[in-house]
């Protein structure tokens, strides 16, 4: 492990975590120095190959802290084992850059950090939404190259949102706060397609209809889409919500891209293969009228030919979770996992990680993604005693 790229926190800890990243606050340093861990964090802003990892985890670690830029395959796991590792810590909800099978295969928890992004990353969405529905960024743009001579009629017409229909595929946390904002704030009509009904947010926007009508107002409407399909063709908006897989893999592609409205607004905050960008490249230069606005992408952090060039897109560098707030709580969610694992903690399954938000925290583990295969125990009270444990079954 070079030192130039690295520091050392609480050299003299009898344990070593390993940490790929600068992460902001102080809590979760804290966190783990005061459970008597030496810390080693890296403190360049390059992307870490396999190779510096697996190097920086010699000689001997007891846990890492990684990030979704790195892949953490099947050999990386194995060397983060030889090591003496037993945990790996995602700083990140999604885990599409883990080989979590192979974890569990080497007996390795695998943490992650939900529930602490789902409201800043639909604002990013909606923000986006805005920014292309507006073309907010062409605008600032314009002023910033001193063109700007005075107010025109027909000067950068965007797309009015307030009572369109908005289309989300995938309606889980963050599809669904999404969701609400968009239509509570605009008054739009609600189609989402998921692998299964969301009644829970079917039933609020029938009610929240219903309030609307009491005031005089026209009701929004609900309705699941029969296929993708049926969804593109509805919607004026779209935004991307699903999960990352062999089936989301191009989930949209030139196929589906044919299929929205000469006017449709196209939204990513999720994960970037679930476009065929260079369709989309293609399908932005043919028509248009039709705005695209990414905060992932294919390739990251590479774009395909001739996406940068197109100004009815809009692009910004993966910031959906980028609030200080947020970021803060991830770290101290990824650490508070590392010091649960090594302590021999249950897993928690509460409804929510609200109670690791502050000190105390539960003297347990917010997040293990594998902790049912490997037979983990859980909790689900704040109160953590040997009464309080019991073991999953399958």
């Amino acid at each position: 492990m070079g030192t130039t790229d690295w520091r050392t926190v609480n050299p003299s800890g009898d344990r070593r975590v390993v940490v790929t990243k600068e992460l902001p606050g102080d809590r979760w340093l804290q966190l783990l120095t005061r459970a008597g861990y030496r810390v080693d964090v890296c403190t360049s802003s390059r992307i870490l190959g396999p190779e510096e990892i697996a190097a920086a985890l010699q000689p001997g670690c007891v846990a890492a802290i990684g990030q979704l830029t790195e892949s953490w395959d099947a050999a990386l796991l194995a060397t983060l084992k030889q090591a003496g590792g037993v945990m790996y810590s995602n700083y990140a909800v999604g885990f599409d850059n883990v080989d979590v099978a192979a974890a569990s295969a080497l007996g390795l928890p695998v943490g992650n950090t939900p529930g602490v992004l789902t409201e800043t990353t639909a604002e990013l969405a909606v923000a986006l939404t805005l920014a292309v529905a507006r073309r907010i960024a062409e605008g600032d743009r314009y002023m910033r190259e001193g063109r700007f001579n005075g107010w025109l009629p027909t000067l950068l017409l965007g797309e009015l949102l307030y009572r369109k229909t908005l289309g989300i595929i995938g309606a889980g946390r963050t599809g669904t706060t999404y969701a609400r904002m968009l239509v509570e704030g605009h008054k739009m009509d609600l189609v989402y397609y998921d692998v299964l009904p969301n009644e829970a947010l079917e039933d609020y926007l029938a009610d929240y209809g219903g309030f609307l009508e009491a005031h005089g107002e026209q009701p929004v409407h609900c309705r699941r889409a029969e296929s993708i399909e049926d969804l593109l063709r509805a919607a004026d908006v779209v935004s991307l919500h699903a999960v990352l897989d062999a089936s989301t893999q191009h989930l949209i592609d030139a196929a589906r891209l044919a299929q929205m409205k000469e006017h449709a607004v196209l939204i990513n905050a999720s994960r970037g293969p679930l476009i065929d960008e260079a369709a989309l490249v293609e399908h932005c230069r043919a028509h248009p009228h039709f705005r695209a606005g990414l905060d992932v992408y294919e390739d990251e952090p590479a774009l395909k030919p001739g996406l940068a060039e197109l100004d009815n897109v809009v692009l910004v560098p993966h910031l959906g979770s980028a609030t200080s707030w947020t970021r803060e709580n991830m770290a101290a969610l990824a650490a508070t996992n590392v010091v649960a694992v090594l302590n021999g903690w249950p897993v928690w399954d509460g409804p929510d990680v609200r109670p690791f938000l502050a000190d105390p925290s539960p003297q347990a583990a917010p997040s293990i993604l594998n902790a049912e295969i490997l037979n983990l125990p859980t909790v689900t009270d704040t109160s953590i005693d040997d009464r309080a444990l019991r073991r999953r079954t399958a």
